[in-house]
């Protein structure tokens, strides 16, 4: 039997884009039985094709074959990006597969959207890795349409791509993410630029304290306090600055140098391309460049969860695929492996602890901690040569020479 509340929000997402498929364009008149649409319009695009495939919502147990089908192809996508960093030992995948019953249920059971905007954005780095950065912020945009969580890992790529191309090599990639968002929303705009932008990107959006899993140690007057969220976003900006100044940018020059053209940089940078080691950016965890692009793009994610001002339980998804990468980046001995696994279980023990109780918010917080704790001290940068190593290629042709 399906539970009673399976159907919930399936139910009001079929609700809010049953009234775009039936001719309304002010996005303030899209509701469901949950409230107002409060999500951009990609999300709107892509339920709309869920709605027709499924005979307007109906077909439920359809929904859920195709999300299992997306469950799949998503971690089909997390493994290729584990596979190119060399990181992560294998037998951590198996908790990602089958160790999760909440992840299983936000996918397959819940049917939400926060998988779909997942899916999208763990494509959209597996296209980073190949060095298509084009392509890849038009995917980034896209999944930033589903859901904003995904802004989550904006200053991470920002950097990526003020590192990669300078200040006016990044601003056309920019650009591709904006026009993007404009051509989705055009629609709405035409009609209610206003109300689609306050609904759809609403940032000050208040959240309920009975759902949060994060902040249930707090009373519940502290939890709804402006000065809190202010207090939370200072934390965030503060931690994306110490490791973009500390961890990100391993080079001694100023952090400012990432405006100029990497060419005429001084002395001049390496590209940061996928088969090339990141010389410049050595750190004690020897990273190579797709594991130093998904540290950064991971790690800002992160920060933004840890600082968020509440998680409900369909956001574990949000970060969940990552953890394991968080855990095994730094250097790790035979004796750290469990400590490691110990903490993925006590995260997944929080998450599934329904409702949420004093004990698993602080469990959860202090997992969170430790984690930002080995990140810091396990990725310092060591002495760095001014002369990058000599290329593979570059050796083998000497050892013929020889």
């Amino acid at each position: 039997r399906r539970p009673a509340d399976t159907e919930i929000d399936w139910k009001a997402y079929m609700q809010e884009v049953e009234g775009f498929a039936n001719g309304t364009l002010d996005y303030t008149q899209l509701k469901g039985d949950t409230g107002p649409l409060v999500y951009p319009a990609g999300f709107v695009y892509i339920f709309l094709g869920l709605y027709h495939a499924t005979g307007r919502g109906s077909d439920i147990r359809l929904a859920q074959y195709l999300f299992a089908g997306l469950y799949l192809l998503n971690l089909l996508l997390v493994f290729r990006i584990y596979c190119r960093t060399n990181k992560v030992p294998p037998y951590v995948f198996f908790f990602m597969c089958c160790a999760s019953y909440r992840i299983h249920s936000i996918f397959v059971l819940r049917l939400f959207n926060d998988p779909v905007a997942m899916a999208i954005l763990f494509l959209a780095i597996n296209l980073f890795l190949e060095e298509h950065w084009s392509w890849g912020c038009l995917l980034f945009s896209l999944a930033v349409s589903v859901k904003m969580n995904i802004l989550l890992f904006a200053p991470g790529l920002l950097f990526l791509l003020l590192q990669r191309f300078g200040l006016l090599g990044c601003i056309p990639k920019l650009c591709i993410c904006a026009l993007l968002q404009v051509v989705l929303g055009l629609p709405f705009l035409l009609v209610n630029p206003v109300g689609y932008l306050t609904r759809s990107f609403d940032l000050g959006r208040q959240f309920q304290f009975k759902w949060t899993v994060n902040w249930r140690f707090l009373p519940e007057e502290v939890f709804q306090n402006r000065v809190f969220h202010a207090a939370l976003l200072l934390a965030h900006l503060a931690g994306l600055g110490l490791f973009a100044l500390h961890r990100w940018h391993s080079s001694k020059e100023n952090i400012l140098t990432l405006l100029k053209d990497p060419a005429k940089r001084k002395p001049a940078s390496p590209r940061l391309t996928v088969n090339n080691i990141l010389w410049q950016a050595s750190c004690v965890c020897a990273l190579n460049a797709s594991a130093w692009i998904v540290f950064i793009l991971f790690s800002s994610n992160f920060l933004g969860v840890c600082c968020s001002r509440s998680l409900h339980y369909q956001f574990y998804v949000w970060y969940f695929h990552t953890l394991p990468y968080l855990l095994w980046c730094t250097p790790t001995t035979k004796l750290a492996h469990m400590p490691k696994v110990l903490l993925l279980g006590v995260i997944e023990l929080c998450w599934n602890t329904y409702p949420s109780t004093v004990c698993s918010s602080l469990s959860l917080h202090i997992c969170h901690g430790l984690i930002l704790l080995q990140l810091w001290y396990g990725t310092a940068p060591t002495p760095l040569s001014h002369t990058p190593p000599p290329s593979r290629k570059l050796t083998a042709v000497s050892k013929k020479a020889q």
